[in-house]
């Protein structure tokens, strides 16, 4: 470097040094304590043109000049350096240090700028030195001021992260002023500042910290002028305090941000004091900052259309540490109650802990959204207008919830105009495509209708909109009923696909051979089954049909005579083009694929829900609705629908990683195998696959009638299957009814909407699945019995959960704890009641219903008694 450095001195005697070859000094600009350049100390100069400054700037007090520019090696004392070789040793030792350092807030990347040290001592001594000569070794950039005065001018020009005082002797610097003339300046926030004191002696006593930390030091410093003992001394304050503080300063851009979000936050501590707001929430609340701070929630009026049990519930959720989100009303400072959506995260904090909640809330709906902010901010500018004609005329401007989010977003950003197009463009062609789901024309029609309704149907309709843009349309939102642990247990157990967990503990089904007819001997025909056997089958077109005597004279073979008789009946060998010998062969290996060893899915069962089909397709509606293929479709399927189960859920499969679990992705998996498996063993053999001289197209349609229908029986798609047929079957032939009674008309059922093709199959999944279910409305002996072998199903899935560490699916099918009227009272109230009666109205079944209530009326006897068994002792 061949230029020398230009030297300037300000106003209140700083020195700054500027080396004129920039693009070789990392330290361009360096202060110098305030005095004449006569009488400075080469220690006060860093810059790495340190050879070309005048020797007026050099050692001169402490060193003689042959000592200057002798050979570096020579000096082994750390005190006696001259500052050409300490800026030789920064430009070597301390480059890699000197780079900025990579730090994490959380998930947020941080870019610490190299630290920056102020030295205030008024002379110069061994202590100053080892502060330098360690600032040089750490990679600092480093400056020192003699004088308050060019202290703080030098601290409000650089914002030093550590500041060292001499506190030795306050003739000559009164350290404790001076730190408090610092600390009284912003930037002094985050500074860490550094008291040195005498050393004490032995026969002394030692000194508190406390009046320094009084002062305003953070730390004190015990007079050493090792360099390696003021080196790990700024290490530990640079790993400490100092990155703690630039984290600190960080957090300003995430309390921007969160001034600056369009939704209402508000964070309180674990005792639900209110720790912050954001400008969004005081909008919405109508409350100001100051208002709000300091106070607990308690106090806070509460809105009374909140269910009584719903912050307790709240509460409840979030202190074990998990989220809660929903609906919650909450009362503005007017007194108004506004609908939001709200969720509040737990934030574990010192300890382990929750030390925080956090809350994010936005309005309901999108014009009570801008109604309210609109409202809230008329009130505040112009209190003494009448707003009420602008803010009506405002609510009808644009009420499409979109639309309004998108220019309210990017109208904020003036400064991107070609992103707003962009948008403006991608919308536009998103509302002139001509492919439309039926969703979409839904949704366009009622936002046409929302530009020239009234503000209360306006209001309604975006309601509307949001409930019809949310994935379940047909899952019931739970009340009441959820806080049941046998009801929650049921829904969790029976209408989810488990916790989607795999564990290295493989559920693998105790059959892993499926039978074949070829080992089996074959049935008796019709004409061939025993007298005891035939007595009973004589009653099976009655409800009151018993299903547990024929199990009991058939040895647990059900199903091949209930088949045989049944299929007879309504022409099925005729309809398929197959032999009685066939179809018999047929049941047999449907039979022998049901675990015997279940206690309810088996054999009995699928004769069981055989019968009720054919009970059903018996009804007159029924069989006017459907056609024959469509019966024949029915009865096979209900024979099959539970093929091969092996006694557990959906949810244990998934959570067990089953084969069959993997297989159909978590999805419907028991259900999709007993379909498939069904078609397998029936195509398997030609002396037992009654589909064998179908037509093609004929079998195509009957198989996927088939498929379908078994499909049905799964719970997670239940409710959407009850409210379809409601819309689609039941208000229909309300309809239909009451016309025909007003009108005298008498036209023929083959005529009505519910012979399309969509609505038979509506009609034909609310069958099975009603089939699948009709325990609860068989005679009470039935239904009993029933209960029990489904209880004992699920009592041996939890107990294997147990044994194999799995996640406990239905925690109250405890076999020592459960009580089976509480879960039969659970599954009646929120499966079959609702379901029934849809049925009944369509099939006109009062028997079943007379049994369902009379049933429930036992069972709820029994909990009333507080009995957990199927029978109490006094019955």
């Amino acid at each position: 470097m061949g230029c020398a450095p230009s030297i300037h001195v300000s106003q209140s005697g700083v020195i700054y040094c500027r080396d004129s070859d920039e693009s070789n000094s990392p330290h361009q600009t360096t202060t110098i304590s305030q005095g004449t350049a006569a009488t400075l100390h080469g220690l006060f100069i860093k810059t790495d043109a340190a050879d070309t400054i005048p020797s007026v700037l050099a050692y001169q007090s402490r060193y003689p000049p042959a000592t200057r520019t002798g050979s570096r090696k020579e000096r082994k004392d750390p005190g006696q350096h001259s500052c050409t070789e300490a800026e030789t040793q920064t430009s070597h030792t301390s480059m890699k240090q000197i780079s900025t350092q990579e730090l994490w807030l959380g998930p947020m990347r941080l870019m610490q700028d190299p630290i920056q040290v102020l030295l205030i001592f008024a002379k110069e001594d061994s202590q100053s030195d080892g502060f330098w000569w360690a600032c040089d070794r750490a990679g600092y950039r480093c400056n020192i001021a003699r004088t308050a005065e060019s202290a703080l001018e030098c601290f409000l020009d650089k914002h030093h992260e550590i500041i060292v005082i001499d506190h030795r002797n306050s003739r000559y610097l009164d350290a404790e002023a001076m730190c408090r003339s610092i600390r009284a300046t912003k930037p002094a926030e985050h500074t860490t500042i550094l008291a040195v004191v005498p050393r004490v002696n032995s026969d002394q006593e030692e000194l508190s910290v406390l009046p320094l930390l009084r002062t305003g030091f953070s730390r004190r410093f015990v007079e050493n002028s090792s360099m390696i003992a003021c080196y790990n001394e700024l290490i530990q304050i640079e790993q400490g305090e100092v990155r703690s503080q630039f984290k600190l300063r960080s957090c300003n851009s995430i309390f921007t941000a969160l001034d600056q979000c369009q939704e209402a936050i508000e964070i309180t501590s674990e005792d639900h004091v209110i720790q912050y707001i954001n400008p969004a929430f005081e909008r919405m609340m109508g409350y100001n900052r100051e208002e709000l701070i300091g106070k607990e929630l308690t106090e806070l009026p509460k809105s009374d259309k909140n269910r009584a049990d719903l912050l307790d519930t709240i509460n409840t959720c979030i202190k074990k540490g998990k989220d809660w989100q929903g609906i919650y009303y909450a009362r503005r400072k007017s007194g108004d109650s506004i609908q939001q959506h709200v969720k509040v995260s737990p934030v574990i904090g010192q300890g382990g802990k929750i030390r925080h909640f956090v809350s994010i809330k936005k309005l309901c709906s999108a014009s009570d959204n801008n109604k309210q902010i609109y409202k809230l901010t008329r009130d505040e500018k112009y209190p003494g207008e009448n707003a009420l004609t602008e803010s009506h005329s405002f609510r009808h401007k644009n009420r499409r919830k979109e639309s309004i989010d998108v220019r309210s977003i990017t109208s904020r950003s003036s400064d991107a105009p070609s992103l707003q197009n962009h948008r403006y463009s991608s919308m536009a062609r998103i509302h002139t495509m001509t492919i439309e789901a039926p969703i979409t024309k839904v949704i366009n029609i009622i936002n046409a209708a929302q530009e020239n309704s009234p503000v209360t149907v306006a209001e309604a309709l975006d309601r509307v909109l949001e409930i019809l843009r949310t994935t379940e349309l047909y899952s019931p939102q739970l009340g009441t009923k959820d806080e049941d642990p046998h009801t929650s247990d049921l829904v969790g157990g029976l209408m989810t696909d488990g916790l989607r967990r795999l564990s290295g503990n493989e559920y693998v089904f105790s059959k892993n051979m499926y039978h074949s007819h070829s080992h089996l001997p074959m049935p008796a025909t019709v004409n061939d089954v025993p007298p005891r056997i035939a007595q009973i089958l004589d009653n099976e077109d009655s409800w009151e049909f018993n299903i547990f005597e024929l199990e009991a004279v058939t040895h647990k073979r059900p199903l091949v005579y209930l088949g045989l008789k049944i299929f007879a009946c309504f022409g099925v060998c005729e309809f398929l083009n197959c032999s009685e010998a066939t179809l018999r062969s047929w049941l047999q290996i449907i039979e022998v694929n049901y675990h015997a060893s279940n206690s309810y899915h088996n054999s009995t069962h699928a004769a069981d829900v055989l019968h009720a089909t054919a009970f059903f397709l018996q009804k007159d509606n029924v069989k006017a609705s459907l056609d024959q293929l469509d019966k024949v479709a029915a009865l096979i399927a209900a024979t099959v629908h539970d093929i091969d189960h092996p006694g557990r859920t959906n949810s244990f499969l998934c959570n067990a990683g089953s084969e069959l679990a993997v297989l159909y992705n978590d999805t419907a998996v028991l259900e999709s195998h007993h379909a498939a498996l069904a078609f397998q063993l029936t195509a398997k053999d030609n002396k037992s696959n009654i589909f064998k001289n179908m037509d093609r197209t004929q079998y195509r349609t009957l198989r996927q009638a088939i498929i379908d229908m078994v499909l049905a029986t799964e719970m997670t798609k239940h409710f959407e299957h009850v409210n379809k047929f409601v819309n689609s079957i039941n208000k229909p032939v309300a309809g239909e009814d009451s016309n025909s009674n007003s009108e005298g008309s008498d036209c023929e059922c083959s005529s009505t909407p519910r012979n399309s093709p969509e609505n038979r199959i509506l009609i034909k999944r609310m069958m099975i699945k009603c089939a699948d279910v009709a325990n609860p409305c068989r005679p009470l002996d039935l239904c009993i019995e029933w209960a029990g072998r489904i209880s004992e199903e699920y009592f041996a899935q939890t107990d294997e959960e147990k044994k194999q560490g799995l996640p406990v699916v239905m925690p109250v099918f405890d076999r020592h704890t459960c009580s089976i009227p509480k879960s039969q009272i659970s599954f009646i109230d929120y499966f079959i009641t609702d379901m029934f009666d849809a049925w009944d109205a369509f099939a006109h079944l009062p028997n079943l219903i007379q049994h369902l209530t009379e049933n429930y009326k036992y069972w709820k006897s029994l909990d009333e008694l507080k009995c957990k068994s199927l029978r109490c002792s006094s019955d």
